[in-house]
């Protein structure tokens, strides 16, 4: 069953306590700190999913939001309950969309097609939630992940700064890069040759004249999954127009990042929210 268009994007229909299949994961020590709950909200028409984890000892003031883009597609890449509690700890109530068709969402994934509506979407549920200060929501996207936060930016007034983490920001590289994930594209998305305006409006690197948040971006140089050229030629491309981004490399480091680089990029992302969040524009490049 789908519901009318006229059922508002973001709306929420269901709030629960996520399946005992997904506590399993919980990091040690994590409950009893943090709530996790499983959000059932509307995206054009369709019931679609997303985790919200916040800080639950003794928290009793409002907190501010965040958004987290997953990775991936379907079952690889799903959102890791450690990583939504290491965001927590920073303080944040941190939502993160499943995407259409996972977890039981109606729909189907489409690599940043209609399935971007399930982030901004994502976005007002959370500041409808009644414990989530109201204001800009900074987001956080990694893998194809840093493509659905990108255009969330561009398309969602309530976006706020955004980082990108062994981010793809032009689809079209991703395609020559990964010969492995080319029938998955082709299938998704479509061949670039015969659909390249589909490519095109993936590929945040080619709009970045419509990015109008500071944007923070975090890559291993040695990461063979996302190239570390797709880092570099958006900061280029923001760059020569003059926007607000940041740039850092982690040399040697791959796509999974080490502990220590992670705690190091973990820090730098909150300390970037916490400058930009409330509309703060410097430009700081590094």
């Amino acid at each position: 069953m789908t519901f009318s268009a006229s059922v508002s994007d973001g709306q929420i229909l269901m709030r629960e306590r996520a399946p005992r299949a997904e506590m399993e994961d919980w990091p040690e020590g994590a409950p009893g700190r943090f709530s996790i709950e499983l959000i059932t909200y509307m995206s054009r028409g369709l019931r679609v999913k997303g985790y919200l984890v916040k800080p639950e000892d003794g928290q009793t003031s409002r907190l501010p939001g965040m958004v987290y883009c997953r990775g991936g597609i379907g079952r690889v890449g799903m959102v890791r309950l450690k990583r939504l509690v290491q965001l927590a700890e920073g303080g944040y109530a941190v939502f993160a969309p499943v995407y259409r068709g996972n977890l039981g969402g109606e729909g189907r994934e489409d690599f940043g097609g209609e399935d971007r509506h399930d982030v901004t979407g994502g976005i007002r549920a959370l500041l409808s939630l009644p414990e989530v200060l109201p204001g800009k929501v900074p987001l956080l996207g990694f893998s194809r992940g840093a493509m659905m936060a990108l255009l969330a930016a561009r398309e969602c007034s309530e976006a706020g700064p955004v980082a990108v983490w062994g981010g793809v920001s032009d689809l079209f590289d991703t395609y020559e890069e990964r010969v492995d994930l080319r029938r998955m594209l082709r299938r998704v998305v479509g061949h670039p040759k015969k659909r390249p305006e589909a490519y095109e409006d993936r590929s945040p690197r080619r709009w970045v004249d419509k990015i109008n948040v500071p944007v923070l971006i975090i890559h291993g140089t040695a990461d063979v999954q996302v190239g570390v050229g797709q880092a570099r030629r958006l900061a280029d491309a923001l760059e020569a127009a003059g926007k607000t981004y940041g740039l850092r490399l982690y040399e040697g480091v791959g796509h999974a990042f080490p502990a220590d680089a992670e705690r190091d990029a973990l820090s730098a992302i909150f300390a970037w929210f916490a400058t930009y969040r409330h509309g703060k524009e410097e430009n700081e490049t590094t």
